[in-house]
């Protein structure tokens, strides 16, 4: 399926590297949707370090929207009523469903699982080897963390990212801390630094983040 191009004017050609319309590029082997929208210098398919173009296969669902700047790399299996704010980064071989939208300037790294209904805001970053589940809600500037020693011995085979639970909230600039897990419902409040698992429904601030409440002493939860 071809995306829509935004601006009618623009000629496509066809080269042996994909297609381009000067204005964004798609990769061979990516299949889109119906209704997919492209914004200008968008990059689709490009492919990792060590790949060739078109290796692997890129799926993206129906009616799209990857906003200008946005650069997807190859592998990706993504669902639909997926979109982007302007110049996100979603690397390699991430598994992401439906109703998914990643904001402006955030970075999801490769091998991450992101479920149905996941907004990640502007400016977050999320890094290989997290799953984040149906539902759940990253404020901007959120930032998840995978290596407990950074540039050790083994810190490629170490690497781990949080589990953000079903529909678990991360407020602005929280920051999680390798292999935590955010529990089914938890709120994790504005700026803390979690270092240790959060139970289901706690509301959790400070740093170290700490429980002071459940989600439904808070009557907008109610």
């Amino acid at each position: 399926m071809k995306p829509k191009i935004q601006n009618s004017k623009l000629k496509i050609r066809k080269t042996g590297r994909g297609i381009s319309n000067f204005e964004f590029r798609v990769y061979p082997n990516v299949h889109f949707g119906t209704d997919a929208q492209i914004g200008d210098y968008a990059i689709i398919g490009s492919p990792a370090r060590g790949k060739r173009a078109g290796e692997p296969e890129t799926r993206i669902g129906a009616r799209a929207v990857i906003r200008s700047h946005t650069v997807i790399y190859a592998g990706n299996v993504i669902g639909d009523d997926f979109q982007t704010g302007h110049g996100a980064l979603v690397r390699e071989e991430n598994q992401i469903g439906n109703h998914v939208s990643i904001g402006s300037h955030s970075i999801v790294e490769h091998h991450v699982v992101i479920g149905n209904n996941v907004r990640i805001h502007s400016n977050v970053f999320v890094p290989e080897f997290s799953i984040l589940e149906d539902d759940c809600w990253l404020g901007p500037n959120v930032v998840v963390t995978n290596a407990r020693y950074p540039r050790s011995r083994n810190v490629k085979e170490t690497l781990k990212g949080a589990t953000i639970k079903r529909g678990a909230k991360i407020g602005a600039n929280a920051t999680l801390l390798p292999g935590v897990v955010i529990g089914e419902n938890a709120l994790v409040g504005a700026g803390a630094v979690v270092t240790r698992d959060v139970p289901a429904g706690a509301v959790v601030v400070g740093n170290p983040a700490r429980v002071v409440k459940r989600v439904e002493e808070i009557e907008e939860y109610r």
